[in-house]
């Protein structure tokens, strides 16, 4: 597998998997580590740039989910949304560096667009949340892959 074709699968996971759609970035990026055909550090650049890309198309869901909250392909079900909004209002913007954690960090991003969070300040606080995990997982993977 070429080191291109290998980050474009991974930009996709990790895109993928920033959405409400059910997918996993994780086991990608540790498989393409363990394989040792591309540098650590630009696995986790493209991971990162996927999956933060992934949570701006979320953000921007959010901005337009009062439009769109209704149609049954809107693919926030109403409890999640209800559930992020609570974390939300409770926590605020700090919240979002939860982003990373599965289940309730993709409904955060949505809902951040909701309740109208300036886009720099989302962009940083889910580039932290999401770039930091990538980071932790690789090197997780690469003390326990060994030299």
């Amino acid at each position: 597998m070429s080191g291109l074709v290998a980050c474009i699968g991974l930009f996709f996971s990790a895109f993928v998997a920033a959405t409400i759609i059910p997918a996993q970035s994780e086991s990608v990026l540790t498989a393409l580590i363990l394989l040792d055909q591309v540098p650590v550090a630009v696995l986790v650049v493209v991971a990162s740039i996927g999956n933060i890309a992934g949570s701006i198309v979320n953000w921007g869901l959010g901005r337009a989910i009062e439009r769109y909250r209704d149609r049954r392909w809107f693919p926030v079900k109403p409890a999640m949304l209800a559930r992020a909004t609570g974390w939300y209002h409770h926590y605020g913007k700090w919240s979002l560096l939860l982003s990373w954690v599965p289940i309730i960090g993709d409904p955060l991003t949505v809902v951040a667009g909701v309740l109208r969070e300036k886009f720099w300040r989302f962009l940083l606080l889910v580039s932290i949340a999401k770039t930091g995990r990538y980071v932790f997982l690789a090197y997780v993977v690469t003390m326990w892959a060994g030299p």
